[in-house]
């Protein structure tokens, strides 16, 4: 029996074999080969079968993920959500190479990087939907510790930060991470004495930094009365049940065996680096599961909605 499958589903696998480029062009290893097959790509028929079970997904991924010993790399996870759903997870490769501990998709924590600035925009749009903020509105009016006003340039809005349109030096972020070896200053305490300069009119020029994010992070502090870390627990992450998921640096005790060990590669040999702690925590500082992340992206997907809530 021929089986059929609708486009948008093969527009979604197109797009994860985008991203997965995207992912591994940044890896020098896979760089060269990434782009080969890009310049000289297979013809494609709009008859084309994509998958439709995990396990033809299966097949692919398992010959994809075969190139991570040939780029040093240890180890990897790939979620893909469809209709609402986890349609197909797996891990490859080792969490610790030194234990041997393997990747699990719903056990091993990642840090997420700049990806966690999503997260703090969420919860901004949050308290936007529930009238406690407008996105049109100055920041200095909600903000009462300290302020950015600058008579040479117009107000700063959520909407600025959150499109990174707010005009700040994005040099600011040298400097902005520290070894944890002792308590990382409030969120109230960093932006207050480490504010960047103003340089341009908000709104004007399209520059990707992390103040305007640790500022809307610092937002739904003010707004809520509660830390980031504890906001974005009651708000996003309980209900998300994403119970392998936090911001907190270090991480809690429970969750910090989970976490994926970083590694540099040099002179033929993996070398562990230290867990850094982000001093603009709702920039930088989320660490998660990949199915953790999968609940959130299937919220997003979903018009805010996951299982029954």
């Amino acid at each position: 029996m021929k089986l059929r499958v609708c486009i948008p589903f093969k527009l979604i696998c197109l797009t994860i074999l985008s991203i997965l480029v995207f992912l591994f062009s940044g890896l020098p290893c896979f760089a060269q080969e990434s782009l080969t097959k890009l310049n000289n790509p297979a013809p494609v028929s709009i008859s084309q079968q994509g998958p439709t079970e995990p396990k033809e997904l299966e097949a692919f991924t398992d010959k994809f993920f075969l190139q991570l010993k040939d780029g040093n790399i240890p180890g990897a996870v790939f979620v893909l959500v469809k209709d609402g759903k986890i349609f197909f997870s797996k891990g490859y490769g080792y969490a610790n190479l030194e234990q041997k501990t393997p990747v699990i998709p719903d056990k091993t924590l990642f840090r997420l990087g700049s990806v966690s600035k999503v997260f703090t925009a969420t919860a901004v749009m949050q308290l936007a939907e529930q009238g406690k903020l407008n996105l049109n509105e100055d920041i200095d009016h909600y903000l009462k510790q300290f302020h950015t006003q600058n008579n040479q340039f117009k107000p700063i809005t959520s909407a600025h930060l959150l499109t990174h349109t707010d005009g700040f030096n994005v040099g600011w972020s040298i400097g902005a991470a520290t070894r944890c070896q002792s308590q990382l200053p409030s969120l109230e305490e960093f932006l207050s004495k480490n504010l960047p300069k103003r340089v341009r009119q908000p709104g004007e020029l399209y520059v990707y930094g992390d103040v305007g994010i640790a500022l809307a992070g610092y937002l739904v502090e003010v707004l809520s009365k509660v830390s980031f870390t504890e906001y974005i627990n009651q708000n996003i992450l309980k209900p998300l049940d994403m119970g392998h998921s936090s911001f907190q640096q270090p991480l809690p005790t429970a969750l910090a065996p989970d976490l994926a060990v970083g590694y540099s590669y040099r002179k033929n040999a993996y070398i562990q680096s230290p867990f850094t702690c982000a001093k603009s925590v709702p920039s930088a500082g989320m660490s998660a599961t990949a199915t953790d992340v999968a609940h959130f992206m299937i919220a997003q997907l979903q018009g805010g909605r996951y299982g029954n809530g």
